[in-house]
């Protein structure tokens, strides 16, 4: 029986929710569970703006210049991959967000001029670009600068927007999370779809008053309504809804990855059909090009190419290489969509090339989220033991003594590069098996022949080729003494 009274049957089977299992389950039920993930994620990131601003200059040496890029950057593909969106769910930036609702009280709606998600994108082909261009990864100083900018934006947009503008339209992490959870194997979910027919309240979305008519529980402020929301994207796991669902009806549940979240034409609450938002397709291109161009600024082949490209533009600065190579990379994907939607339009009758590639875009989504994993986690186990000198020497520098031992800089690694280099290889395999059974999923869904879903199985297969090549590569070992 819910809390307001409206019976409710659980058919499924504890194990398949989250929030029903005995410690983690009793846990996230907590009304303050997020607020403490948060701060525990906020006394981090306070650890990397100090070390950033005033410990060593050396990255490897300095909290900033290793906790975002190796184990912040690991942890959070790790977690999309085995559990789900759990970095959105305990993200430090809300918390001064937060503060800024409270203070500012905002009533102002996001600019319609500014729709969907093309600020986040420009801001992602941006910080991917400086990441390269300005070396952010060996500068701990400048790495605190731009977590300090990340607080301030949260800050700043939320105080003068209601809702969650700064989430919804601006992070560049969310829209990065967003696409990644759609291979999660968890999703918040309704557990009786009955129950919400019944309801006539709809707290998930509309948030719960007390008799006074004050907001005691916050809905959905990315407007998911929870009885109409399919999959992951746009949610943050908050889990607003669940303590605002008055019947107890909203858990996070196990499921089959991709699955539910393959058909472009299914209206999603908050978001609409995929197949109508250029700004999700934009997204999904941008997202893969830039895993294959990140992990290609890495391996040595780069600097060849850098300066062949040098001599023969004449072009000495390294910034604007970076940006014509930034720019080449995702004129080069985005031609090849096209040419893709085309052939499937010479391969077959359909409606028209934008009609396949509308619908066809997202099929490379879990092969870049494939590429970005991949990548991500060969520096996590690589490096992944660089957290213990790092303690140690950060003791050493704030107290003057060794309070945890004297740093031990030998230890870096958690796995040989050997088995890392497999299990990075089959982590990219993944990701285009991912890809290949979207695309046949969706060649099942509109009865297109085998024939005609060739220019995507290829173009797929062309990245996933292009990837292994990249994973071959001396790599730079970034984060640690060996890089």
């Amino acid at each position: 029986m819910s809390r307001s009274g409206v019976p409710i049957t659980l058919s499924h089977p504890r194990w398949s929710d989250l929030t029903r299992w005995p410690l983690l389950g009793r846990f996230l039920r907590l009304r303050h569970a997020r607020t403490i993930a948060q701060t525990v994620l906020l006394v981090l990131a306070a650890l990397v703006l100090y070390d950033g601003f005033f410990g060593p200059p050396i990255a490897p040496k300095n909290l900033a210049g290793v906790l975002p890029w190796v184990h912040w950057r690991g942890l959070v593909v790790l977690a999309l991959l085995l559990a789900g969106n759990l970095f959105c769910f305990a993200c430090p930036f809300m918390l001064p967000r937060r503060l800024a609702q409270l203070l500012f009280r905002p009533r102002r709606s996001w600019p319609r001029w500014l729709p969907g998600k093309w600020v986040a994108i420009v801001l992602l082909v941006t910080f991917f670009w400086a990441y390269e261009a300005f070396d952010l990864w060996a500068s701990p100083l400048l790495t605190a600068w731009v977590a300090l900018a990340y607080f301030v934006a949260a800050f700043a947009i939320d105080g003068f927007f209601r809702g969650a503008a700064f989430c919804k339209h601006v992070c560049p992490i969310g829209q990065f999370n967003f696409i990644g959870s759609l291979v999660s194997p968890t999703e918040v979910r309704i557990r009786d779809a009955s129950v919400c027919q019944r309801c006539r309240t709809k707290d998930c979305i509309r948030g719960r008053f007390d008799r006074d008519g004050r907001l005691v529980q916050r809905g959905c402020e990315l407007g998911l309504f929870q009885p109409a929301k399919v999959g992951n994207l746009d949610c943050t796991f908050c889990l607003d809804c669940l303590h605002a669902c008055p019947h107890q009806n909203v858990g996070i549940r196990w499921r089959f990855p991709l699955r539910a979240e393959t058909d472009p034409d299914s209206l999603r609450s908050g978001i609409g059909r995929l197949s109508g938002r250029h700004d999700w397709a934009t997204l999904v291109v941008v997202l893969t090009a830039l895993g294959f161009l990140n992990a290609f600024g890495m391996v040595s082949p780069v600097y060849h190419f850098l300066r062949w490209l040098s001599q023969t533009l004449h072009v000495t600065r390294e910034p604007v290489l970076l940006a014509i190579v930034f720019a080449g990379g995702l004129a080069v994907l985005a031609t090849c969509v096209t040419l893709a939607s085309l052939a499937t339009r010479w391969l077959l009758p359909t409606p028209s090339p934008r009609w396949s590639g509308m619908r066809f875009v997202y099929t490379l989504a879990p092969l870049g989220f494939g590429m970005w994993s991949a990548h991500y986690l060969f520096h996590f186990f690589t490096g992944a033991l660089t957290v213990l000198p790092l303690a140690q020497q950060f003791a050493v520098d704030v107290t003057g003594r060794a309070l945890l031992g004297q740093p031990a800089w030998h230890l870096a690694s958690l796995l040989s590069v050997a088995a890392t280099t497999d299990l990075v290889v089959i982590v990219l395999a993944l990701g285009y098996f991912g890809s290949l059974f979207w695309t046949m999923r969706l060649g099942s869904r509109y009865r297109l022949g085998f024939i005609a879903l060739l220019p995507w199985l290829g173009l797929n297969t062309l990245l996933f080729l292009f990837g292994i090549w990249l994973l071959g590569q001396p790599m730079e070992m970034r984060g640690t003494l060996l890089g």
